[in-house]
């Protein structure tokens, strides 16, 4: 697959995810303040902020890709930051919501995800020959 249908494809990604981001939190900030505790709204808080951080994230690695046009890395570095987004962020978006506090069985596995993005990037990163 090209590498320019991938950074459109994560672009695309990115902005829906960056869409869903900013509704989740004027749902969290507007919807929820009365209706769940302020602990279940920090936890749901947590999510939006990490959501955020990764849809940051996704706009970086796409227009890397468009720059490193030979890296493969780049498209599972988005990959894995779209699934720490639905497993850390969608977790915790669930918990908030349910109760079902075994759904933190499911965060790290995200937050795992999240991580294996970030060393790829580095990887990445570091082995972009310059010149």
């Amino acid at each position: 697959m090209n590498i320019t249908v991938i950074s459109r494809q994560a672009l695309s990604l990115a902005a829906i995810n960056g869409f869903l981001v900013v509704t989740f939190g004027a749902f969290g900030a507007h919807m929820l303040e009365e209706k769940i505790s302020a602990d279940m709204l920090d936890v749901f808080n947590t999510g939006i902020q990490y959501h955020m951080f990764h849809v940051v994230a996704l706009i970086a690695t796409a227009l890397l890709g468009l720059v490193n046009e030979k890296s493969g890395k780049l498209f599972w570095c988005n990959a894995l930051f779209l699934v720490g987004i639905i497993l850390f962020s969608g977790s915790l978006y669930v918990l908030a919501l349910t109760g079902m506090t075994w759904l933190g069985m499911i965060t790290p596995i995200g937050g795992v995800a999240f991580l294996g993005g970030w060393v790829l990037l580095f990887i990445e990163i570091n082995s972009v020959r310059h010149g």
